[in-house]
């Protein structure tokens, strides 16, 4: 007996890792080597790749193909229908499963539907991608990027409200509108008060 749902129209190959609480809904396929964390909701029609890595807690919308190289952290959603890749130049008759490039997506991170994010970035915990960007390089942790290319637009609090930042004394300060969690900038560096 297993401690997760997996729905009867997907297939969760031999080998492959499902934590305990985690839901796959219609018409998925998990490969082998797979490594799916607790607690996680993977939509409908999606695709996880060998040696992909999610951790505990993900939400997944449905048509989302997470290949291999790619390093889903804790407490992330994947909006309906956003893009991975692995490889920066992909042909047809070029085999080039060598060359994949690692993709980190830190703690809390929310992509929006219909966005791509290219292969070999980081994006920084809590970071916010807007729905149809395209990301072609690292985000730091709390911005909020958006656009074709993607350009950072301003700041996200954990919980997902916009933050706008004071300059005080020495530092720059944004105290959260919604939950009261406070923020420090220093340049582009974001990080929460203790």
């Amino acid at each position: 007996m297993t401690d997760y749902y997996i729905h009867p129209s997907s297939y969760v190959d031999d080998g492959a890792e499902v934590g305990s609480g985690t839901k796959i809904w219609h018409f998925c396929h998990v490969m082998k080597t797979a490594h799916i964390g607790k607690d996680c909701s993977i939509g409908q029609n999606t695709f996880i790749a060998g040696n992909s890595i999610i951790g505990d807690g993900v939400k997944i919308q449905n048509n989302v193909s997470i290949y291999e190289g790619v390093v889903i952290e804790d407490d992330v959603f994947l909006g309906p229908s956003m893009v991975f890749t692995n490889v920066i130049n992909p042909r047809s008759h070029v085999n080039r499963k060598d060359e994949y490039r690692t993709t980190l997506v830190r703690r809390g991170v929310t992509i929006g539907a219909n966005a791509t994010i290219v292969c070999g970035v980081t994006l920084g915990e809590y970071a916010f991608v807007g729905a149809g960007a395209v990301v072609s390089g690292d985000v730091p942790a709390y911005a909020l990027v958006y656009g074709v290319p993607a350009h950072q637009q301003g700041w996200m609090c954990q919980c997902g409200i916009a933050l706008h930042f004071a300059r005080t004394d020495e530092d720059e300060i944004a105290i959260c509108g919604s939950c009261g969690t406070s923020y420090k900038k220093n340049g582009h560096i974001v990080s929460r008060e203790k």
